[in-house]
């Protein structure tokens, strides 16, 4: 005879295999008496599962949606099929920036049985995108590695490899993963260095060490990302004002380009990076619309060069 728990499994498969069953139907296909059916389903009732009866020699069971979310039983394709999707809506931004798909996708990869998830591996590795499609493409499995790292709150030593293709080795105490609709960066405390933001595609190798961090005072991963993003790599910033509040400002310059604050509750203030002072001016007009420049002179200069050069060609 089987366990009461894996006949609960068994039935609530059953139920959400079909819109209806009778309790006949159910009691035959279970080998067990109407009376453990009717039982089986008031416990299923109380475990948070909805489920609807109807009276007579003809009514039956039927699972419908609840007021919360219970615990779901998937068959090997069908937990395949969801962590298939899980990792698409991840690695794409599809469902917007707040990691659900991410998370969703961390807590069903540690319950994966060994043959599901070997095959969620193969799937990774026969995966073949055009190019253009993504951002830079990460190793399989290091994205929910970064996102286990920061669960644990553990100290991590990180095999780095930087934009000039020098590879270094850090010890961090890993915090959020954010991703900016193109690229996945990993925001960390860099032991020797303070905070930091790591590309995700660029990470070779993670190793937990074991020894418990605590942080304290973190920035926001959000805006630390997206100011190094839009000023790290460039030997030359601008701060300009547009007349715009701070949700337009954003449609107009996204976050990766440069970092926002407000200024009053119509005008915002943006910093951009830019290779040189022409290269900025260049962005600049190609904004099409009215904005202050007001550092550095350089900047406003070569805009104002830009401009008259527009006019002139004009007549």
């Amino acid at each position: 005879m089987i366990s009461a728990s894996a006949r609960l499994l068994r039935l609530l498969a059953l139920l959400a295999a079909r819109p209806a069953w009778t309790c006949a139907e159910l009691a035959e296909r279970m080998t067990v008496t109407d009376r453990t059916v009717r039982r089986d389903i008031a416990r299923l009732r109380e475990l948070g599962y909805t489920v609807d009866s109807d009276a007579g020699p003809w009514g039956g069971y039927r699972l419908r949606a609840g007021v919360r979310v219970p615990p779901l039983i998937l068959d090997d394709e069908e937990a395949l099929a969801v962590a298939v999707g899980l990792r698409e809506a991840a690695l794409s931004g599809a469902l917007g920036g707040d990691q659900a798909a991410l998370s969703a996708l961390l807590k069903l990869r540690q319950v994966l049985p060994a043959r599901i998830a070997g095959r969620l591996g193969e799937w990774d590795d026969a995966l073949v995108r055009l190019p253009g499609t993504e951002g830079p493409r990460l190793r399989p499995g290091m994205l929910l590695e970064l996102a286990a790292a920061c669960r644990r709150g553990e100290r991590a030593r990180l095999s780095y490899r930087d934009g000039e293709g020098r590879n270094t080795v850090r010890e961090v105490d890993p915090y959020r993963l954010v991703h900016t609709g193109r690229r996945w960066y990993f925001v960390a405390r860099d032991v020797a260095r303070g905070w930091r933001t790591f590309r995700a595609d660029r990470v070779e190798r993670l190793t937990l060490t074991g020894r418990p961090v605590e942080i304290t005072d973190p920035p926001d991963p959000a805006q630390l990302v997206s100011h190094n993003t839009a000023n790290g790599p460039y030997p030359l910033s601008a701060t300009v004002r547009l007349p715009l509040p701070l949700d337009r400002a954003l449609r107009l310059v996204p976050a990766t380009v440069g970092t926002h604050r407000p200024d009053g509750p119509d005008a915002t203030l943006v910093d951009i990076g830019g290779p040189d002072a022409d290269g900025l001016a260049r962005y600049l007009l190609a904004l099409a619309t009215p904005l202050r420049v007001l550092a550095p002179d350089e900047v406003r200069e070569a805009l104002v060069r830009r401009t008259r050069e527009l006019l002139d060609a004009q007549g």
